[in-house]
């Protein structure tokens, strides 16, 4: 028995999330589908972590068990000739000697996205949130050095967290903003070592407050120091937010 790992894509608009439920559709499931034609058997899919109903992801991870003939870097072409157009594999390679997609995780990055203007944009409404007021970037640029670094994210996190720690690293945190299609798109995009429940949706959200004057850094340092979540402000629509990239210790495909 082998271990396969893969690169993939997928639109959330139509998921009910990445992890397996009793009913609807979830990535999970439908990957598993396509892996149980290629292969020829039931075959459990794992992933680098679980991203909610309605969440993006531009590099998601995953690997599986299995025996088949096809080359390891075919596989993409066997899945993807199976899976719908809202879910694709980018790149499949042979899972490194131990590998686990989840437990070897060492950094993720997501990129949550708003956009402010005078009326909704059809263009932008499915991967980003339109928000009221134009957020003023150098507040919330200015705000990004609060977050990283190793703190308590208790007040970042959403009821029904089951994390055994609410401490977490944030390595990375910046804002950018650009005009497209008539409005002004913001992107804010963090790296860490993991992410509470809703949490990046969270962190957005308090920016977004900061940018626009509903918020002040001084909610921000208390929220970490009491991990009061009703100090900061109300969690982000889950489509605004992607999950861009998984890394690990060890390479795992040609080129990396």
């Amino acid at each position: 028995m082998a271990r396969y790992v893969l690169l993939i894509s997928y639109d959330g608009t139509h998921f009910l999330g990445s992890q397996r439920q009793k009913e609807g559709r979830t990535v999970q499931s439908v990957l598993e589908a396509a892996a149980r034609k290629v292969l020829g058997r039931e075959t459990l899919v794992s992933f680098s972590g679980r991203t909610d109903a309605g969440v993006h992801a531009a590099g998601q991870v995953c690997h599986f068990d299995g025996e088949t003939t096809i080359p390891p870097h075919k596989l993409r072409e066997a899945f993807n000739r199976l899976l719908p157009d809202d879910l694709k594999v980018l790149r499949s390679a042979p899972a490194p000697v131990g590998f686990d997609c989840t437990r070897g995780a060492r950094r993720k990055t997501y990129c949550y996205r708003f956009y402010a203007a005078a009326c909704m944009l059809p263009l932008l409404e499915r991967f980003s949130v339109r928000v009221e007021g134009t957020p003023d970037l150098g507040k919330m640029r200015g705000a990004c050095p609060l977050f990283v670094g190793e703190h308590d994210f208790a007040a970042f996190r959403a009821t029904g967290s089951s994390a055994k720690t609410t401490v977490r690293t944030i390595y990375e945190l910046t804002v950018s903003s650009r005009t497209e299609y008539g409005g002004t798109m913001y992107e804010v995009r963090v790296t860490g070592n993991g992410f509470l429940y809703n949490m990046v949706r969270i962190l957005a959200g308090e920016l977004y407050a900061l940018g626009t004057g509903r918020a002040a850094e001084e909610d921000v340092t208390a929220a970490l120091g009491t991990g009061d979540r009703s100090l900061l402000y109300k969690t982000m629509p889950a489509k605004g937010l992607t999950l861009e990239r998984v890394e690990y210790d060890v390479p795992l495909f040609e080129g990396e």
